[in-house]
């Protein structure tokens, strides 16, 4: 056995595994995108298993409130970015792999050139902008990708856009969540996640990748895989193609950290999009126009003529505001506070 190989004797002693499979996680190349919840344990599971490069990209920094799930993570970290504190310990625990880091955001301008140095996507986001926006890239890039989701006790994994015999693609992310954008679902610091969850999603993941990799006929391409961590209840569900089209990316929403606003505040108009009792409570100004109430308001906003910063509690809502203002007044200039106001002191 060749000795750069022996770490990984126990896969390799696999019915069905051999060197041949192992050659082939050697010489592949994954993306993941996100660094938290479920992309730590992918990306620990994969740098073990001997996948000869990995790419991660993120552009967030790691906070307190990350630890319990993000187990890549000290509280030394935090402050720091997470995907250079990642790219040290996947180094440190297997050094033959190659990490790459990015730190940035996707976005519509960077995903394309970004995807096309991978042979697989994986995706570990907490929100629907970045699910769809990866998706609609892989597909029109031809490119599978490794789905993950997480809720509460819930959790999901499949793999879209697989290229079949038949020379057609396995249904994608569209094919089953057609309008995930303007989904009301919370994120994980808002509707809550218990950790163990992560840390099985993010495995199931992992072994997707592999499977995949390796040319596994039982991959979930065309299946969703449920678990209920508390019921302790799994199921695949059978997913179909639909007549949905995908010929260009969706255009992504522009981002505002608390610093850059805080810089030049006076020149924003300044809109939350929380709720009327949320705003009370705590605000950092503006005008208080609850999300559903926003198209009650489009006259307020077409008067509007300095640049826009829409802001809530985790950024969520926000997000969804800008699309929607975007979508009625597409010349105007609008941001989203990034992550809202959750760390901002009160």
């Amino acid at each position: 056995m060749n000795t750069s190989f022996e770490r990984y004797q126990c896969q390799i002693a696999l019915p069905g595994f051999g060197m041949e499979s192992q050659e082939l996680l050697n010489n592949a190349r994954v993306l993941i995108v996100g660094m938290g919840g479920l992309g730590c344990p992918t990306a620990q599971y994969l740098a073990s298993s001997g996948i000869g490069t990995i790419g991660i990209a993120d552009d967030d920094i790691v906070s307190l409130s990350n630890l319990h799930r993000q187990i890549l993570f000290t509280p030394d970290d935090i402050g720091t970015y997470k995907v250079n504190v990642a790219a040290k310990r996947l180094k440190q625990q297997n050094p033959a792999v190659s990490i790459i880091p990015y730190t940035l955001r996707i976005t519509s301008t960077n995903v394309m050139e970004l995807i096309s140095e991978f042979d697989l996507i994986i995706e570990g986001t907490d929100n629907f902008e970045t699910k769809c926006l990866l998706n609609d890239a892989c597909v029109l890039a031809g490119k599978p990708l490794v789905y993950g989701a997480i809720y509460q006790h819930e959790g999901q994994v499949s793999i879209w856009n697989v290229l079949q015999e038949d020379g057609t693609y396995s249904p994608n992310y569209r094919d089953v969540f057609p309008n995930a954008e303007e989904s009301q679902v919370p994120n994980c610091r808002e509707g809550g996640v218990i950790p163990t969850l992560a840390g099985m999603i993010g495995c199931m993941q992992a072994n997707e990748a592999i499977k995949y990799l390796i040319g596994s006929e039982e991959i979930l391409a065309g299946k969703l895989w449920m678990m209920n961590v508390m019921s302790g209840k799994t199921q695949i569900i059978k997913l179909r193609k639909t007549s949905v089209q995908i010929s260009a990316l969706p255009q992504t929403v522009q981002l505002m950290s608390f610093e850059q606003f805080k810089k030049d505040q006076a020149n924003f108009e300044t809109i939350d999009v929380r709720t009327k009792e949320e705003h009370q409570h705590f605000n950092i100004g503006g005008k208080n126009i609850p999300l559903d109430e926003l198209e009650n308001h489009y006259s307020f906003i077409s008067s509007i003529s300095n640049p826009i910063v829409v802001y809530c509690q985790s950024g969520k809502r926000s997000m969804e505001a800008v699309r929607k203002i975007k979508k009625e007044f597409p010349e105007k200039e609008v941001f989203s506070l990034k992550n809202g106001i959750n760390e901002i002191p009160q």
